[in-house]
């Protein structure tokens, strides 16, 4: 079975397998991670700029239980193998990992990727895993947020 139709949603083993076998091929890669939570037109835009920093766009997503950690009590709306699947279906992504951890610094060491791209959301100086490689600042504006759109339009307002 060709690389192309393989499934896109890894363990950890299998992205480093995979990177691998891409560098192998002289593909570069791109990471970028998040929690997708509640995916909006941000991360959308986020990605397809990632991607098109050229190579092959890994996307990591935080677990449940890292989630919670982050994002409080009552987050993820969705587990983490539903957020995976819908990244996974989108074309700009290639692989899909899903972590424990509250960054990525440790998916970093282990693939270790050309680019580690961040939304606009950040500065190259306030990423937190900036020592893991070379940063890169992509998106549109910081316009959309899950945790917003989660408050404003989904939770019932008093009357």
């Amino acid at each position: 079975m060709s690389t192309s139709v393989q499934p896109k949603i890894l363990s950890r083993e299998q992205l480093k397998q995979r990177v691998a076998e891409w560098r192998r091929g002289g593909a570069r890669v791109t990471l970028a991670n998040g929690c997708f939570d509640l995916l909006h037109v941000g991360h959308v835009r986020y990605l397809h700029a990632a991607r098109e920093l050229g190579g092959k766009l890994v996307v990591a997503v935080n677990s449940d239980d890292s989630v919670r950690g982050l994002k409080g009590a009552g987050r993820p709306l969705m587990p983490a193998e539903e957020r995976a699947e819908i990244l996974a279906a989108l074309a700009d992504v290639d692989a899909v990992v899903i972590f424990p951890e509250h960054d990525v610094r440790a998916i970093i060491r282990e693939i270790r990727p050309d680019f580690q791209a961040k939304g606009t959301d950040y500065t190259a100086e306030s990423v937190p895993e900036r020592d893991g490689g070379r940063v890169a600042i992509v998106g549109d504006p910081k316009d959309h947020s899950a945790t917003e759109i989660i408050r404003t339009r989904l939770t019932p307002r008093s009357t």
